[in-house]
């Protein structure tokens, strides 16, 4: 059995290259950076940024040149893989790239993010889900909800598991 499986979380390091195959497929080429963070044994704070080439093809690539942007927040689901290929100066070159098979946005809806066009909604990983608390609005038990409703919902990236 063999697995081939790269997941990541971070923030582009610049704006997706949208282009288009001859026979018409779509594909977006990007870079992400990841931080790691840690203490070495004096206690000091270190932090390594690894960066990573991402492509996404037909729909997806669609949907990452519309959506993302330089600094936004995505998790990249796909397969490693690594392409060759020999230079103008006939050196043989090397590229490891995540070839996205999914792609989540992370970034706070409206944070940041830029502006959409027409009547497209954007996809609904994008949406901040919420729980309801289940209360209903202005019920006896507590009176403070018809002022600040929101102090009753529980949001998803608060629960702990």
């Amino acid at each position: 059995m063999n697995l081939n499986k790269a997941m990541i979380i971070g923030n582009l390091t610049r704006d997706p290259e949208l282009r288009s195959t001859p026979n018409g497929n779509s594909v977006a080429s990007f870079s992400i950076a990841t931080n790691l963070i840690w203490k070495d044994q004096a206690g000091q704070r270190q932090e390594r940024v690894e960066y990573h080439n991402v492509v996404a093809w037909r729909r997806l690539a669609d949907i990452c040149g519309q959506y993302l942007h330089k600094g936004s927040k995505v998790y990249i689901e796909g397969r490693l893989q690594t392409r060759d290929w020999v230079g103008q100066d006939n050196v043989k070159r090397y590229r490891t790239e995540i070839v996205a098979d999914n792609m989540i946005m992370l970034d706070r809806a409206g944070a940041g993010a830029a502006p959409m066009g027409g009547d497209e909604q954007p996809p609904a990983p994008n949406e901040e889900p919420v729980i309801d608390s289940g209360q209903a609005v202005g019920s006896d038990t507590n009176t403070d909800t018809d002022t600040n409703p929101q102090e009753d919902e529980i949001k998803v990236e608060n629960i702990p598991f």
